[in-house]
């Protein structure tokens, strides 16, 4: 990642939240599609060496994302994004939950909100992950399953991909 691009990374336990803000150096429309088209999501969204995998995707409003988390082993961990609200190239949100490979919800496991907003900075894309939880037990769980550094890794993939999907 350039250096120059920012990055921040912050949690807010009274509020039950992560805030994730991240410049890519990509123009907006191909930022959007990367995080909107499963064909692109599965080159990127996972921390290296495991690989995303996407069984289906309904993106629109009460449709949802159905993904595994594959390892180098071939273990697989599934989950689940339901679409609860989308305005194109300006934000979406999900509801997101490990589940199985059928998207029913594993209740034991964290489950968060993620409101993820996309500004156009010309040649640079800066997009804001708000993520919430019912409580403060699951977002501590997800941040000690490595989250922070899972997704800092995938974002860092995204860096390396978007050069190669600019037209």
């Amino acid at each position: 990642m350039s250096s120059n691009l920012a990055f921040d990374f912050s949690v807010d336990k009274e509020n039950k939240s992560i805030t994730v803000t991240r410049e890519f150096a990509a123009a907006l429309p191909l930022v959007w599609e990367s995080y909107t088209n499963p064909a692109i999501l599965d080159q990127w969204w996972a921390p290296k060496p495991w690989r995303a995998r996407t069984k289906g995707m309904d993106f629109r409003v009460g449709g949802s994302w159905i993904y595994a988390m594959v390892g180098p082993e071939g273990e697989e961990h599934w989950a689940m994004a339901t679409y609860q609200a989308i305005e194109p190239e300006k934000k979406f949100t999900v509801t997101d939950a490990f589940s199985d490979a059928d998207g029913n919800v594993n209740e034991a496991m964290p489950k968060s909100t993620w409101e993820v907003t996309f500004k156009d900075k010309g040649d640079v894309t800066l997009v804001t992950s708000y993520i919430t939880y019912d409580d403060l037990a699951q977002l501590e769980a997800t941040i000690q399953m490595g989250f922070k550094e899972g997704l800092t890794m995938a974002m860092e993939g995204l860096d390396e991909l978007l050069p190669t999907l600019k037209k």
